[in-house]
This record gives structure tokens, sequence and C-alpha cells, in this order.
């Protein structure tokens, strides 16, 4: 199914396949790849290394031209089509790998029913297939998955440069490092063909192919008037607390700072506020500090830091992976401009009063660091599908900004004859 990006209309050429796991997103953790080549039965591709020769096999192929044609075709087209190379194309995937698993519901998870939780989006079968000593079981739906995407011919055109995906759980969740009972998900993104598409996930783990998107809020706004809006309700709202921390210690964590920082918080009086809540449902932190504090939890990110973004609170990290590494394509490279840092060292040693650190910065900063906040909730919220932003990109819209360049450069390169890895 081909479909145009309405959202804006990006000025880039070539053609870009998404490959959508649509209501399957987080169920990718139930997927399981061994990185050993397989023959046809029950087999999976291997993975063209030497890039020439994939080029080769582009050109020879009957249903397929070579890319200095698709070139010249795109220039002649792109003079027709002010949104040429902004197309994405939807696998329509067999339902065995979304509606026939959502149905199971009551098998996603061994701990609780998910069944309750599926009109939210499937929540995959994490628990199901996250631990476990049963591989084969973790295997099959993924080598029934790679067989049947590797065979489309969309998938021949580039062996996947051209594809991305998007995960609903961390990376790590997608590089099981061995089939031993310790370890838990899957190999997903260890897999040869999945290591030629782009990854998008709310928490990359640093590979090449990987990028970091901000975790959805409960704010989906439906025109550019609906945010304007809100940035002015977030502007006038009267701060209570200098900071704020949301959420519980981590005892069985050695290397965390949160019981630190709640006694940091629970000694600093009215100015910080701890905070054991639920986010409300307008996508906000559970009260209106100045600042809200981040540090590490199961992972170095939290969707916390998304909430305070939208509230207008300015992010405390205390490890850079928690944001300054992720999110390259949603927040500003110069960190400072919106968020504080201090060393997680400090915090376990003591060195460091948050309280103190936060009182130091002169009010013309944090002004200045908040209406810079302020100026990234449009790209840190997704749009309800059916708006109208305008001038405005929103989470969604610079996702896929990012990924048609980067296919258009990978594209470039390998029309050069180069290696595709270095874009």
């Amino acid at each position: 199914m081909k479909t145009k990006i309405i959202r804006p209309c990006y000025n880039l050429t070539g053609l870009v396949i998404l490959f959508a796991f649509a209501l399957y997103l987080t169920l990718l953790i139930s997927f399981d790849y061994s990185t050993s080549s397989r023959g046809r039965n029950g087999s999976l591709s291997p993975l063209v290394n030497n890039f020439a020769d994939a080029i080769n096999s582009s050109q020879n192929s009957k249903n397929h031209r070579n890319f200095r044609d698709l070139s010249k075709e795109n220039q002649n087209t792109s003079d027709l089509d002010s949104c040429f190379g902004q197309y994405i194309y939807l696998h329509d995937l067999p339902r065995r790998f979304n509606d026939g698993v959502v149905n199971n519901c009551t098998l996603l998870c061994k701990w609780f029913d998910m069944c309750p939780f599926i009109k939210l989006g499937p929540w995959s079968s994490i628990g199901r297939y996250l631990w476990g000593d049963d591989y084969s079981m973790r295997d099959s739906l993924s080598t029934d998955m790679c067989n049947w995407l590797v065979s489309q011919p969309e998938w021949k055109r580039m062996l996947g440069r051209d594809h991305f995906f998007v995960a609903g759980k961390i990376a790590w969740d997608f590089h099981r490092q061995s089939d031993n009972r310790f370890y838990w998900g899957s190999k997903l993104n260890t897999f040869p063909e999945f290591m030629n598409m782009t990854m998008l996930t709310i928490e990359s783990s640093f590979r090449s192919n990987e990028f970091s998107i901000p975790y959805p809020s409960n704010f989906h706004p439906s025109s550019k008037g609906e945010v304007l809006e809100w940035q002015n309700k977030m502007r006038n709202r009267t701060r209570r607390h200098l900071f704020s921390f949301a959420g519980k210690q981590r005892p069985s964590m050695k290397d965390s700072i949160r019981s630190q920082i709640i006694r940091q918080c629970l000694a600093s009086g009215t100015f910080c506020k701890l905070i054991e809540c639920f986010p409300k449902p307008e996508g906000t932190t559970c009260d209106n500090p100045v600042a809200v504090v981040e540090p590490p939890g199961d992972s170095y990110t939290r969707r916390s830091t998304f909430d305070a973004i939208l509230a207008r609170c300015i992010p405390v990290f205390f490890h850079p992976s928690s944001a300054y590494d992720q999110y390259q394509w949603h927040l500003p490279k110069n960190s400072s401009k919106y968020s504080v840092f201090i060393p997680m060292d400090d915090i376990r040693d003591g060195k460091v009063s948050i309280n103190m650190t936060l009182d130091q910065v002169s009010k013309d900063d944090i002004w200045a660091m908040r209406e810079e906040v302020i100026r990234l909730i449009p790209n840190i919220v997704y749009a309800n599908p059916r708006s109208t932003m305008e001038s405005l990109e929103d989470a969604f819209s610079i996702a896929v900004k990012g990924v048609l360049e980067r296919v258009g450069n990978i594209r470039k390169i390998t029309w050069e004859r180069k290696d595709p890895s270095i874009a």
C-alpha cells in the first residue's frame, strides 16, 4: 500500500519503504534471530556483505532497474510531484504477525492480563518471551517473519537498507547476547537482515542503525492552535517547588542513585516534591516544579523526561545516555540550553546538592531554559494522525524526515559504489 506523508511534505529524493509493524510494535520483543545463515527449510537468507555484489544483484534483477536509471527517472518525476521521494510503502503483513497475536491477548504476559490494555496498543508478548529457556519458541515467529520479509520484492531493491521499523521497547531488549537463561529479550537487531534496516526505538543501544524517538505522552494535538494553547498554559502555570522526583528507590540496583536523590529531596523541605503517582490524563507530571530530576531506572531513559518537557519543567540528568546520547533528531545538540547535568558519581559520593546546584542557576538562565523547553514541545509530541499542524513538525514528522535523509544518503553512497555503512 503506497501512501503519502501528509505532515509536512519533505523535499527529498528516493523511495523509502516503510516496514511498519502496525499493531505489532512492542510485539517485536518476541522475535529472536540467530546470526548464522540458514538454508531453505525455515531458513533466513544470508546477508550480502560485499555491497558491490548487492548492487550487481539489483542491476541484474528482471524486476528492478539499476540505480543509475532510477536516478534519471527520479529527476524527471520530481519535477511533476512535489512530494516525490516522500511516499512510504506499508507492508501488508500476514495476520499471524499482528492481529493473530493480539487476539491471543491472554497469552501476552504471564504475570497479568493484558487484554484490557489492547485498545491502547499491543504491549507485545514481552512477559511471554522476555525470559525463559524455550529458545525454539522464541525463534519460531522471528524466523518466520524474516523469511517472509526478505522474500518480498521491495526488499530485494536495496536488501532492506531503504526499510525502517518501529519498536515499542528499548533497543537493549533486542540484543540478547546468549542462549543462556540469565539473558533476556531477543536477538532481533543482531540479525544481519535487520541490521540493514533503520530501527526507531524509545531508547537506542548506540548501534549505527538505531535511532531513538521520544516516548509517547498522553497529549496528541489536533492542530497548531492546540499546541500554542498548551504552550501558553504551561508558560503561565505557577510553580510551587524548585524540583521534584517521580519514582521509587531501586535497592537491588547497586549503581542506582535514586536512594540518594530521595534523601536529598526529603531534606530539601518545600523546595522539593517527592511524587509517587501516574501522569495526569493531559500528559503532565503530577505537580508543577521548575525542574524534574531524571535518574536512570531499569534503563538510561525515562518517559518522565518527556512528561517534564511537556509541562515546561527543566530536566535534570545524571547520565549522558539519558538524553544527550539519544534523540539526536528531536533534542538540541547544545544540552545546556534546555537541561541541567549533574554527574552520577557526585550524587553517589555526596559531593553535590541538587537543591544548591539549581539555586545557583541565575533567574535569567532558568527563564531561558524554560523557554527552550516550551519551544521543544512540538518536537516531542505525537500529533493526532488526522491533524493539520501547518508549519509545526511533531515527533512523527521529525523521525520520518530523519529516516528519509538517512536513506537518501545510503542511496547516494550506494550509487557511488561506496560502503553504505559510512552513512
